[in-house]
């Protein structure tokens, strides 16, 4: 059996099984979702209309040996940035959808009842849509522990919450991870794309790829050769991912870019309670511990935590989650993000927008700073659809609009994530120029001493790298590198894909996002940050976003070239 992709049309509930195109044959992941969100989606069209496509696309290398490389890139038209996104999740549907042969889903239309609900089932004898009115308005968690007693425990599932159901624009799309109990855990968060998924009506989509075993390459023992060299490189490496990313509130602290108070300040005294080492700290009296959100996964850096009673709360409790709902909105504890993180999970929200915008609401006097009971009681409005509730489901720049304040971090309407772009200016030039708009895993830089001449080709190298890692179907965490992975697809494909193919591959990846932008309607003037980032001042050195916009502009320009460093360089955080 070939490849092959899916295509869903939600108009007449219909599906069919077609050819993967040979055109697109070494597309996976975000380069395979951006391809498709260009060919097929009308730039001009409304994000939540029936003509925005919603695509699953699996990395190039998810469902083989190689390892942690199950990512899979959710991708259409943001309601929040008006622009080409694509977000990135681990768990085991983008496994189960490879293991099956299935390159891509790609979902049209919308029913003509907008409170019908579906889902859309695939295993091995093909792919049906069907109504589940049983299902609407459901939380994550409820929702797949309903499902567990009807489907197979080999299945594994993408859903939304009340907030994509809703169309609010900070919805997320969940993953169920690898445990037993599959949790849905892991979020395509940013962007808003759990709205384009409930504007087509669609709840939830099941995989089950039964007993079906990994793929393999055309050059089997080269293959399975990468495989054990990655592996046992990392393995016999420092892991600096072993416990997550929660730790780095440490560094984010001393580095002045832990946004706080609705990022009027960089550093905040609770950075020693919201840390993930008293995370860490916390397994060994209430359980819980680090495990992996996928199969085939060696790097372990999702964090279980446990309430003080012993019970389960959440899993992957990360630092951009710490950050935004937590030093952002002057709430105290991880314990207490902990609560807020499961809520976000439960109706389907991105922790970093609605942090942000929560932020937005306390700093314009709505709420009083670090008042997390009434935090979780405003997030659990979202389900409810209040007006309040759709304010900050919607985001940072409507929560700024309905409150008419003046400070809202956001670019290109997608809130800044915590990595701040006032001492980390490279990592600025990235959210002003990234298809993506003010997303950290687009092209991080932690650089604070970068000179401007510099910034443009370290943010430009970064979103190149960051681009391959996501279109591969690695996770970032397991440290590849542009070498491994063109080496991955010379072994994958069966012929020699050569640095200067790889890196031109990388690179109409990313033009064809800007492509799509340019015709949606962005324009090089947009590509600015908000005033406050301008104005405000972190740090002792009183730093502001001061980047000349001829420094910003150079990073369109092809600058990076084939080269060893560009090569051997990793992905940031």
């Amino acid at each position: 059996m070939g490849d092959r992709l899916i295509r869903v049309d939600m108009t007449t509930q219909t599906a069919r099984v077609e050819d993967f195109p040979e055109k697109w044959k070494m597309l996976g992941g975000r380069a395979l979702s951006a391809r498709t969100v260009l060919e097929e989606c009308d730039p001009a069209f409304d994000p939540l209309f029936p003509d925005n496509v919603f695509v699953l696309s699996p990395g190039v290398l998810t469902g083989t040996a190689a390892p942690t490389s199950g990512r899979m890139s959710v991708g259409g038209k943001s309601p929040l940035t008006n622009g080409i996104k694509e977000a990135n999740a681990g768990g085991n549907p983008a496994q189960d959808l490879m293991k099956l042969g299935v390159r891509v889903v790609i979902v049209t239309g919308q029913p003509a009842d907008p409170e019908a609900r579906y889902a859309v089932d695939v295993t091995a004898d093909g792919v049906t849509v069907k109504a589940v009115p049983d299902c609407k308005g459901m939380w994550n968690y409820a929702l797949i522990e309903h499902l567990a007693e009807s489907y197979s425990p080999s299945a594994s599932f993408v859903s939304i919450g009340p907030a994509g159901e809703a169309r609010l624009a900070g919805a997320s799309v969940a993953c169920t991870d690898a445990d037993d109990v599959r949790r849905p855990a892991r979020h395509a968060a940013r962007g808003g794309l759990g709205a384009v998924m409930g504007s087509k009506g669609l709840k939830y989509v099941s995989v089950d790829a039964g007993k079906t075993g990994v793929r393999h390459g055309a050059d089997r023992k080269g293959f399975m050769a990468l495989c054990k060299t990655m592996s046992k490189t990392y393995v016999e490496g420092p892991q600096p991912m072993k416990y997550g990313t929660s730790p780095s509130v440490d560094m984010a602290n001393a580095l002045h870019t832990l946004p706080t108070h609705n990022r009027v300040m960089g550093q905040s005294e609770h950075a020693p309670t919201l840390t993930g080492t008293g995370i860490v700290a916390s397994f060994e009296e209430r359980g819980g511990g680090m495990h992996n959100c996928m199969t085939g996964c060696i790097v372990s850096c999702s964090n279980v935590v446990h309430d003080p009673e012993g019970n389960y709360k959440t899993s992957a409790l990360e630092f951009e989650t710490l950050a935004l709902l937590g030093s952002n909105c002057g709430v105290k504890t991880w314990d207490e993000v902990a609560e807020l993180d499961r809520l976000c999970d439960e109706i389907g929200l991105d922790t970093i927008e609605t942090g942000a915008a929560i932020a937005v609401l306390m700093d314009s006097g709505g709420m009083e700073w670090g008042d997390s009971e009434s935090m979780k009681a405003l997030i659990a409005e979202i389900a409810s659809r209040t007006e309040r509730g759709d304010m900050i489901g919607n985001g940072a720049v409507a929560t700024g609009r309905a409150r008419k304040h003046h400070r809202v971090p956001a670019v290109k309407g997608q809130a800044i994530p915590a990595w701040d772009p006032r001492p980390l200016k490279a990592t600025g030039v990235t959210y002003c120029t990234s298809p993506m708009g003010a997303d950290h895993t687009a092209g991080l830089v932690v650089n604070p001493g970068a000179q401007p001449d510099e910034m443009p080709r370290l943010s430009q190298a970064q979103q190149l790298v960051n681009m391959a890692i996501d279109a591969s179907g690695f996770c970032m965490f397991v440290l590849p590198n542009m070498e491994q992975i063109r080496r991955f697809y010379s072994a994958y494909f069966g012929e020699e894909v050569s640095r200067e193919q790889f890196l031109d591959l990388t690179w109409q990846a990313l033009a064809d996002e800007w492509e799509f932008n340019r015709r949606a309607g962005w324009k090089r003037s947009d590509d600015v940050m908000p005033e406050c980032m301008k104005t405000d001042a972190v740090g002792p050195l009183k730093l502001v976003f001061d980047v000349p916009d001829e420094v910003v502009q150079r990073t369109y320009e092809r600058i990076v070239e084939p080269t060893e460093e560009l090569f051997t360089r990793g992905a940031a955080a």
